[in-house]
């Protein structure tokens, strides 16, 4: 009876880790999204969210996540004018400000950033002062002690073209403990060890449009689609 019964422990082990292992797009579904700020707008149609907003602003998961894979895909406008800029939070917290008598979130983000630039899949750290992760920024990287390590520290040519500007991006992020990756496109563009942030909400951002806020166009738009999480 004893290898039976140890059969059937192996075969609920192997089963269990299969189940919790799952990928779950939560794309559709509005009750797991929140927003905890006075402004942003986010609108569901048929597969995606569009995010409109008139300042910085992350529609986040009322769920917090500590380790995780995350993938979804991102489109930004191109616009004349003015430069919309987006990104990923995730790890992130919130606190209220009285400067914009509203919460805010802070915590790593997977940039996207469509300028000539052309820093998308680095690694910032939004609404704190450590600011720019990877790549560094001459004025605003200060990374501290929490960043032990860059497995990859060169800003490549490679990297730099992985985002297509006016077009569906596929983001893969990866968060396991320390030890933080970004894909854009299948290309790997951030591999860091940072020990900051352990747990925390993940959200998706409108960086704010001027024109969304003095005229209400909705030519500035930020789309997202084929959002899922898989815990680990």
């Amino acid at each position: 009876m004893r290898p039976i019964r140890l059969i059937a422990t192996l075969f609920c082990v192997i089963f269990s880790a299969s189940v919790t292992a799952q990928a779950v797009d939560i794309t559709h579904d509005q009750n797991l999204w929140m927003n905890v700020s006075s402004f942003g707008e986010a609108h569901w149609l048929g597969d995606e969210i569009h995010l409109l907003s008139s300042d910085n602003w992350f529609l986040l998961t009322k769920k917090r996540y500590r380790d995780f894979t995350l993938e979804l895909e991102v489109i930004v406008p191109e616009v004349e004018g003015e430069f919309i800029n987006s990104g990923i939070i995730f790890r992130a917290q919130t606190e209220y400000s009285a400067d914009i008598e509203s919460q805010f979130a802070f915590g790593y983000q997977a940039e996207v950033d469509p300028s000539d630039r052309r820093w998308s899949g680095g690694l910032y750290e939004q609404a704190t002062p450590r600011q720019w992760l990877f790549p560094a920024h001459a004025e605003r990287s200060a990374p501290g002690e929490h960043l032990k390590k860059n497995y990859s520290p060169e800003w490549t040519e490679e990297k730099a073209a992985a985002f297509k500007a006016g077009q569906w991006n596929h983001y893969k992020i990866s968060a396991r403990g320390p030890d933080i990756k970004i894909w854009v496109n299948d290309v790997l563009t951030t591999h860091v060890k940072d020990t900051h942030l352990s747990e925390g909400f993940i959200g998706i951002q409108h960086h704010g449009s001027q024109g969304f806020a003095q005229r209400g166009d909705t030519a500035y738009t930020v789309k997202f689609r084929n959002i899922s999480i898989e815990e680990h």
